[in-house]
């Protein structure tokens, strides 16, 4: 595999494999976390290596030549004091949560998102859970997450203002295909 640390800038080349999160990753994985604030709260490299571990998915999808993005999910029951995770484990229990999803600008559009979410939709399964849930910042707003998100499924459940108001989210859920599923609809 190629060198993790590669740019976040360059024209993405190669196929683009997902595996899970390697502790080499986490000092370009929280700087491309936190170069895409708003979209995303920032973590830092301390922040983001404490919240790895808690994390039922943590993907990266990369090509031989540099990272192109990554994910982060949470299983039904895990200890995370994220409102908006706290809002789906009281309104949408039995979903597999994804706390963040980021892919570089470059890779926008080339089909990096949809292979985290197939990683996602897999873990889900095999757990059992028939629901992936996120949310998508809708002020300060997202629109481009948005579009991404309803273009893979998702739907608007709610909407939620956290961080003592000054951000107001658009809660989505996605039902996975119960014929592809091991369990059914919690």
């Amino acid at each position: 595999m190629g060198d993790v640390t590669g740019n976040l800038t360059g024209e993405v080349t190669g196929v683009v494999v997902v595996r899970d999160v390697r502790a080499d990753d986490l000092p370009l994985l929280a700087a491309l976390n936190d170069a895409a604030v708003p979209a995303v709260n920032a973590l830092g490299l301390d922040g983001l290596a404490a919240h790895v571990p808690g994390c039922d998915v943590a993907v990266v999808a990369h090509t031989d030549d540099e990272v192109l993005g990554f994910l982060l999910a949470l299983a039904p029951g895990a200890a995370y004091a994220s409102e908006n995770y706290r809002w789906f484990a009281q309104h949408r229990p039995g979903s597999l949560y994804v706390d963040r999803i980021v892919v570089a600008p470059h890779a926008h559009g080339r089909g990096v998102g949809r292979a985290l979410y197939a990683a996602v939709d897999a873990r889900a399964r095999a757990l059992g859970l028939g629901r992936v849930t996120c949310e998508v910042n809708l002020d300060p707003p997202n629109p481009g997450s948005s579009a991404f998100h309803a273009r893979l499924g998702f739907r608007r459940v709610g909407e939620l203002d956290t961080k003592d108001g000054t951000v107001r989210v658009e809660l989505l859920e996605r039902t996975l295909d119960r014929g592809l599923s091991s369990g059914a609809l919690p």
